[in-house]
């Protein structure tokens, strides 16, 4: 049985069950799609059983954009559809999770001979804002636009069409959705391999299942499986003797410290090298750039990282709106490479390929692949209305709330903090903080993180390496410098007493961590300094 609060229940608890009994649906992945299977299952009363290979929003989910947006760029491809809902999710996001997923208004500088140009742009933009059924785009003239954005001074700048989308922190967005998903009854388990499918008369019936942790293995029994593996959905597929239908492409980003590139608007722009779209915005108390879209040809299982091609190109980016910023990737605070599972529709060109997502049910396997972070409630109930059959029990799509409201906190607690903590943590803001002290309320300079939610997440959100905690329950790793290396003694102090690691345990997590930082978040070929 689940503790009262739906955090995660121990894990020894939650093995045990695993074999118990034949599960209506297991979920394979724990990034955003597969949450949203599991809450949308859930909440249609089936049992379900989620698995993740990794650590939960490990892939794509941790590592995409960050924003969370109506598919501006997708007006431009004809995709109608997919920019129509995804408008509506992302209003819809914004109502039922506010502080999670916070408004963001962008700024597109309109230049003599950069494309789209004002006209086919604010043309869009009209039809952008009739799809989310309001006005939210205005022009500025050449003052406005200096006053609302110092520093822009792309050539030729002579003034900025000015829109509204939202923006979010996604693996927090991925742990929101999980929370709904064990309040509604479904189990959830992270570094969880699915090894193998199951078969009775080529219909799927179960899984093979092995703990990466401690290498033992488990079968379970399903009435239908649910393949949301994002990048890696050909690899399940395959074992069904399947032909593969993604194209992985890795998206790149770089994070610089606010007070070297403060930006109040996300700028967003063409590139000036080959007409990709770029952005930059304030998150999380850094500013954020990207985003490249390339073909990614490593394996998977393998960490994705930036390379010294991607680095010039998004400087280049900057640089090119901000002139008088002279950014060198000397000020970048670290960078970070997700693969998306972007569909193979046969596009030369990785930016035109599509965004749209499919579902197929292949004998009881039902994949749902590519598609957008935006867009994760409707894709979920595609993937339902495709299990229903084999479940045999009734779904319904529906438009009800995603999210429980969110608990009171102590009102002598300053808004800003209170906000924090009710996005993240819901309706269980309350029982998890109570007994704050005002030390553990306090920002971690350079950040907007709390110190309270380093201890929150050791206790009561199933972490089991150091990643976990630094670059998926709070961003540390990503937001300050060298990985929040030099902040580890007053970490481990709020964070050994729940996590249990003896000392060898905890020189083992930080030697792995600093490996993996150097490796994948820093720029390429950096080197770390030592810290005590």
């Amino acid at each position: 049985m689940q503790n009262r609060m739906n955090t995660f229940p121990p894990r020894a608890e939650t093995l045990a069950r695993l074999e118990a009994h034949e599960w209506d649906l297991v979920v394979i992945g724990g990034g955003i799609s597969g949450a949203g299977v599991a809450q949308q299952a859930a909440r249609a009363g089936w049992s379900v059983l989620l698995v993740e290979q990794r650590d939960f929003a490990w892939g794509t989910s941790s590592r995409s954009s960050k924003l969370v947006h109506g598919g501006l760029r997708y007006l431009k491809e004809g995709d109608l559809k997919t920019t129509l809902h995804s408008v509506r999710e992302r209003n819809r996001l914004l109502r039922e999770a506010p502080g999670l997923v916070e408004p963001q208004s962008f700024l597109f500088a309109d230049c003599p001979g950069r494309k789209p140009g004002r006209w086919l742009m604010q043309t869009g933009l009209v039809v952008y804002d009739l799809m989310a059924g309001q006005r939210g785009h205005f022009h500025a003239n050449l003052a406005a636009t200096q006053m609302i954005a110092p520093g822009l001074a792309p050539p030729g700048l002579r003034g900025a069409l000015v829109f509204q989308d939202a923006k979010t922190d996604d693996a927090r967005l991925v742990l929101r959705v999980l929370q709904e998903a064990r309040r509604l009854g479904a189990t959830s388990l992270n570094y969880m391999a699915a090894s193998g499918l199951r078969l009775e008369h080529g219909r799927t019936t179960g899984l093979d299942l092995q703990d990466t942790l401690d290498g033992k293995t488990y079968g379970v029994r399903a009435r239908c499986v649910v393949n949301a593996t994002g990048a890696w959905a050909d690899r399940l597929r395959a074992g069904a003797g399947s032909k593969p239908l993604l194209r992985p492409l890795r998206g790149s980003h770089l994070l610089v410290p606010f007070w070297r590139l403060p930006v109040a608007q996300s700028i967003s722009l063409m590139h000036p090298r080959d007409g990709r779209p770029v952005f930059l915005y304030p998150w999380e108390g850094a500013t954020l750039i990207g985003t490249t879209d390339l073909d990614h040809r490593e394996p998977l299982d393998t960490e994705a990282s930036i390379t010294p091609a991607e680095v010039d190109y998004l400087v280049d980016a900057v640089n090119d709106q901000f002139p008088g910023a002279r950014l060198t990737p000397a000020d970048v605070t670290a960078c970070y490479a997700g693969v998306r599972p972007v569909l193979d529709d046969g596009q030369k060109d990785a930016s035109k390929a599509t965004r749209d997502h499919v579902v197929r049910d292949e004998s009881g396997l039902i994949t749902l692949t590519g598609g957008k972070l935006t867009t994760f409630r409707l894709m979920a109930q595609d993937a339902l209305a495709l299990a229903t059959p084999h479940v045999g029990k009734p779904f319904e799509r529906n438009d009800a709330p995603l999210f429980t409201p969110a608990s009171l906190l102590n009102p002598r607690w300053s808004p800003a903090v209170r906000q924090r903590l009710q996005a993240r943590y819901g309706s269980l803001a309350a029982p998890l903080c109570a007994g704050a002290q005002d030390e553990d309320l306090e920002c971690i300079a350079g950040t907007q993180t709390l110190w309270i939610e380093l201890a929150l997440a050791a206790r009561h959100e199933a972490v089991e390496h150091l990643d976990d905690l630094l670059l998926r329950r709070t961003r540390l790793g990503l937001l300050l410098a060298h990985g929040a290396l030099e902040h580890l003694p007053r970490i481990r102090q709020l964070c050994a007493p729940h996590l249990g690691w003896s000392d060898a345990r905890w020189q083992e997590e930080t030697a792995r961590y600093r490996a993996l930082i150097a490796a994948h978040y820093q720029l390429p070929g950096a080197t770390l300094p030592e810290f005590e």
